[in-house]
């Protein structure tokens, strides 16, 4: 700013959602409808006033409404001084562009799938094919995987996009990346290639580091190249790097489509469509400009909302080892985060897997969670060919494929994220290390090399068949969850109603609070309804849901065609 620059930044607001009752609540659905409710309605209240003076300077915006922040582009330094006096907010910190390293080594190849008898070393390692032997390959269980992107035509992992089935990109693709890292121009301010663009309408890798990890959680191509751990399941991705430069911004708008992934447009998110867990194979290095805590406990943030609503978050621990104190970047130290260390083919910690003590914060927990295989990986790469990368990004893409392992052969434990994490951490194969950090001996479980221990896809699986849900928990949250799209909308809209109970009033208001628009009906759980605005002018509308259990109430805006 002083040098007369317009920053990307982050404006920070204090109020924060209470998503205490999700923890009750016995679905996956029930969880993401009412964490997804909850947080818009908190972003819409908190945000207002920002939003207004952000029109006044025509400021391109985006609202995180999962944190509950607006990130802004190119932010002219007199909207900064306006924003930075209302007390709703609570910082600005900036959005800056960091270097992802990638995996530690790579290789072109790893021999033919003869030699390997089409298995990789880590799926047979973890005992994910005793798993399919049982019956449970990922089967109706969705992953995600926030990364460079992915070359979903590669034919190990194309069957398996969920968007596969009539070319259908809606709610299973989303790119955050909107402009060019300008770290990635050269001289005479060229951008260079990016071979996705901007905005990329379908998948697309510009890295091969996203293609990689997907191949290890759901890959195989029927031919000979079993590199999945669920090969059963399905998955969606986001872009959140560009060329390997990404921002705060951009990995928590993945973050957010995660929770209700949108059609191409970014509009209609559908929490209905999040995926069961999604891979974090990336991390936001302190030393390139993720040092700002405000912007850490963002991250932090976003991990804890997607688990309340029920979403598995595995994140890789870093590739910084082989010492003690060395998991310090986001989101691998938070508490919230199940982090995954790297072993090799012996079960030996790999030499550059990150350890505990967490330091960063002043807590010395422990980390990692548990470690798997993520030395000499081999998995797919684009262009239809496949390649042996090392680093805790692939140790973490063999957990997001267990969890999917998990969740197929029990379904009814999707939603509760602590109870697979548990399961995950106490059924590892326990390891030990020769090297003590802090207080920890390596010979300690859990310790700061392996964590609980390397995880087995077996003893995982075998532990959830006997798992039983809580008793405290209930179908019905105490607060009503209502969304509504198209928003904005223009002949008609559809208000998707869930955990209604007896007697339900919709009333549509104008801006004076005169009703224009009224239903009532008699109703119990979840229901869709049309209302017609074909005859009503543009403008900023109401609207008011009573129910037996509840009212909530929102706003609605109207466009002439």
């Amino acid at each position: 700013m002083e040098r007369g620059e317009l920053p990307d930044v982050l404006v920070i607001f204090r109020e924060q959602a209470n998503l205490g009752e999700a923890q009750r609540l016995n679905t996956k659905s029930a969880k993401a409808h009412y964490v997804f409710q909850a947080l818009q309605q908190t972003a819409a209240r908190s945000q207002k006033n920002a939003l207004d003076l952000v029109a006044q300077y025509q400021t391109p915006a985006n609202t995180l409404f999962l944190v509950n922040t607006l990130s802004l582009t190119n932010a002219p330094a007199e909207l900064l001084r306006q924003l930075a006096e209302l007390p709703e907010v609570a910082a600005i910190s900036a959005d800056p562009w960091i270097k992802f390293e990638g995996p530690v080594a790579q290789e072109s190849s790893a021999g033919s799938s003869q030699e390997r008898n089409g298995v990789e070393w880590g799926i047979a390692k973890i005992q994910a094919p005793e798993v399919w032997a049982l019956g449970y390959n990922g089967q109706g269980i969705t992953i995600g995987g926030a990364d460079t992107g992915y070359d979903w035509q590669h034919p190990a992992i194309l069957k398996k996009y969920r968007g596969y089935s009539g070319t259908e990109h809606n709610y299973n693709w989303h790119d955050a990346i909107h402009d060019f890292s300008p770290l990635n121009y050269d001289t005479s301010g060229n951008p260079g290639i990016n071979p996705c663009g901007l905005d990329a309408q379908a998948p697309c890798d510009d890295n091969s580091h996203g293609t990689h990890t997907m191949g290890t959680m759901a890959g195989d191509d029927e031919a000979g190249n079993m590199i999945g751990v669920a090969p059963g399941a399905q998955w969606v991705g986001c872009r959140n790097m560009e060329r390997g430069w990404g921002k705060p911004s951009t990995y928590l708008e993945c973050f957010q489509w995660f929770l209700a992934p949108t059609d191409l447009g970014g509009q209609n998110p559908d929490p209905g469509k999040a995926p069961h867990v999604i891979n974090n194979s990336w991390y936001c290095s302190s030393e390139e400009g993720c040092t700002d805590l405000s912007v850490n406990e963002l991250l932090r943030t976003a991990v804890i909302n997607l688990k309340e609503s029920g979403v598995v978050v595995v994140v890789s621990n870093g590739n910084a080892g082989s010492g003690c104190a060395t998991t310090y970047g986001p989101p691998a130290y938070f508490d919230e985060s199940f982090s995954i260390g790297s072993t090799r083919f012996d079960d030996l910690i790999s030499p550059y897997s990150s350890r505990g003590p967490v330091t960063i914060d002043g807590s010395d927990r422990i980390k990692p969670n548990v470690s798997a295989p993520g030395q000499d990986v081999r998995s797919c790469v684009p262009g239809g060919n496949y390649a042996n990368y090392s680093g805790t990004s692939m140790a973490g893409p063999h957990v997001a494929g267990l969890v999917a392992l998990v969740i197929s052969a029990k379904p009814e434990i999707a939603g509760f994220v602590e109870d697979i994490e548990d399961i995950l951490e106490q059924t590892s194969v326990f390891l030990t290390d020769t090297l003590d950090c802090g207080a920890s001996s390596g010979t300690a479980r859990p310790n700061h090399a392996y964590g609980w221990g390397r995880v087995d896809a077996l003893a995982a699986v075998q532990a959830a068949l006997e798992w039983e849900a809580p008793v405290n928990s209930t179908d019905h949250p105490s607060q009503l969850v209502v969304s509504v799209s198209p928003n904005p909308a223009v002949d008609a809209v559809w208000f998707q109603f869930d955990h209604l109970k007896g007697e339900s009033t919709l009333q549509i208001l104008n801006q004076e609070g005169k009703q224009i628009l009224r239903q009532q009906w008699q109703a119990q759980g979840a229901e869709s309804r049309r209302v017609d605005l074909q005859g009503q002018p543009s403008g900023v509308y109401f609207w008011k849901l009573q129910s037996g259990n509840g009212v909530v109430s929102g706003k609605l805006v109207v466009k002439g065609k």
